[in-house]
């Protein structure tokens, strides 16, 4: 009896998530829809081509590879998955409004559209490509941890970040992008995307690496 409830309550405290989870999950969410509106702008930076997506969109690996760290795959893939949901709904109400007549006096109606009439493509294909470059930057980190410990989060952060964000690019651009960008400018800007978000991780992981050793102090406190 006693070891039936000391089971029933490791079974309810894994099925539970920590504040610092949830808030984790909140800006994951935010990232992937600010993603999904921003990627509709293309920029360039110098002779490099580029989309608005940038600013954000490496963020999200950033928390998927503290995530990975801190809570393992289990919670990673509640992460994917809710962003998933998060972005959908979204998505969707946003191509429900588009879609509604707009009132005799407001005249941004083609800006509005420009914004949301492309998103759904985008997301489309920002949905296809983030389950494949999220799954599979989460893997990465997992069996690597799994062969070092907690040995070298620097390398991990930075590899799965590369097959991500690489696998990512892959799949988005051509979904996205086909027909709508010149062939000529869609392979640069898919590498330079990769290079660029790469270069992010890098820049910020002294940041990362301070966060996800006050998160695992926090959680460990928590627990306690």
């Amino acid at each position: 009896m006693i070891n039936l409830l000391k089971n029933k309550k490791m079974k309810n405290k894994n099925s539970q998530v920590s504040v610092l989870f949830m808030l984790f999950s909140i800006l994951f969410c935010v990232c992937l829809i600010a993603a999904n509106i921003f990627e509709t702008k293309q920029i360039q930076v110098g002779n490099i081509s580029l989309t608005g997506g940038l600013l954000v969109f490496p963020i999200s690996y950033i928390i998927n590879d503290c995530v990975c760290e801190v809570w393992g795959y289990g919670k990673a893939r509640l992460l994917i998955w809710t962003g998933f949901a998060m972005n959908l709904f979204f998505v969707t109400v946003g191509a429900l409004c588009d879609a509604i007549p707009p009132a005799p006096y407001w005249d941004n109606t083609e800006g509005f559209h420009a914004i949301f009439g492309l998103a759904p493509r985008i997301a489309a294909a920002s949905f296809v490509a983030f389950l494949t470059g999220s799954f599979l930057n989460a893997y990465v980190m997992v069996r690597m941890k799994a062969n070092d410990g907690d040995k070298r989060f620097s390398l991990r952060a930075i590899a799965s970040t590369v097959v991500g964000e690489g696998a990512d690019s892959l799949v988005f651009f051509p979904l996205a992008f086909l027909g709508v960008i010149p062939d000529a400018e869609l392979l640069p800007l898919m590498l330079w995307q990769v290079v660029l978000k790469t270069a992010y991780e890098i820049v910020v992981l002294p940041v990362t690496i301070r966060v996800v050793k006050l998160v695992k102090r926090l959680e460990a406190e928590y627990k306690d």
